[in-house]
């Protein structure tokens, strides 16, 4: 089956939030949410979360699934805000436990947090499926750019988060921690093993040179063909020490304190202290 998929693009993060229909039908997923937030601030909005909410309720749809494709660390999740509002479950992969271990020792959340991943209604592994109404979901666990990245294959439509961008911009980073650039070669092996008819969307797009519009959908065959990272039968050795070089370069994203001590939460914030009030911790020379 091929589903109706609507993207809705944050500029701010260069996320691309998708909503995903059964064509037969009015049940929907929502993949990779975003909750703004004003850094310099410290303030919320969910001018973002509230379009998608605004769509489905103009469309009569029935969200089925608020899905993430891995702990984000360039923007928060809108997920329980949404949840609150339209129902569904939110998802994840299982190795989210692995991810709150780790930024849980960071961020030295003391043993009240907990690192089951039990924050989340559902944790996917290898082979897990869902259904959205008559249409049916698999799950490929794709880790590299994070230890917890999936991808949704859904229908004849791949949703790869962060691990393969527009063909022109090529791969993700694989730099944070429990990242590697091997395990992400080897991933994106599974997603290229996919038919090439398959259509793959991106999680992110920052246009590359010479690109004047934004853009998400592509194809297998077009990024086995012309992936400018990956394509044309790269080997492994090369695309590591391109990525590991490359990455040595990249600055930290501008969001990834607060989004990890979130999104490590499936979307909530710390616990509030005893007036109410939330606060996110900034750890020096841990990240």
């Amino acid at each position: 089956m091929t589903p109706d998929v609507k993207a809705f693009f944050d500029e701010a993060t260069n996320t691309i939030s998708f909503l995903v229909k059964d064509p037969n039908g009015n049940a929907c997923a929502i993949i990779d949410s975003v909750l703004d937030f004003d850094y310099s601030s410290g303030r919320t909005d969910t001018k973002s979360a509230d379009e998608i909410i605004d769509y489905v309720k103009s469309e009569g749809l029935e969200v089925q699934w608020i899905l993430e494709t891995h702990v984000h660390a360039d923007h928060l999740s809108a997920a329980p805000y949404i949840q609150e509002r339209l129902g569904g479950k939110i998802g994840i992969g299982d190795n989210i436990k692995i991810v709150q271990d780790t930024f849980g020792k960071v961020f030295n959340e003391g043993t009240e947090f907990e690192r089951d991943g039990s924050q989340f209604d559902e944790l996917f592994v290898e082979g897990s499926s869902i259904h959205i109404g008559q249409l049916r979901g698999d799950v490929l666990h794709t880790p590299g750019h994070t230890p917890a990245c999936l991808t949704y294959v859904i229908g004849d439509t791949a949703f790869v988060g962060d691990t393969l961008f527009m063909p022109d911009f090529g791969t993700a980073r694989c730099d944070f921690p429990g990242g590697s650039s091997e395990t992400l070669f080897n991933s994106i092996q599974k997603i290229l093993s996919l038919p090439d008819e398959t259509r793959i969307f991106v999680g992110h797009d920052y246009k590359a040179p010479g690109r004047d519009e934004y853009a998400w959908e592509t194809t297998v065959a077009e990024q086995k063909a012309a992936n400018v990272h990956i394509g044309q039968g790269k080997s492994k050795e090369e695309f590591v020490e391109m990525r590991d070089t490359r990455d040595a370069t990249l600055a930290m994203p501008k969001l990834i304190i607060p989004s990890l001590q979130v999104n490590m939460r499936a979307g909530q914030m710390p616990p509030a202290d005893e007036k109410g009030d939330v606060f996110l911790k900034v750890p020096v020379n841990k990240i």
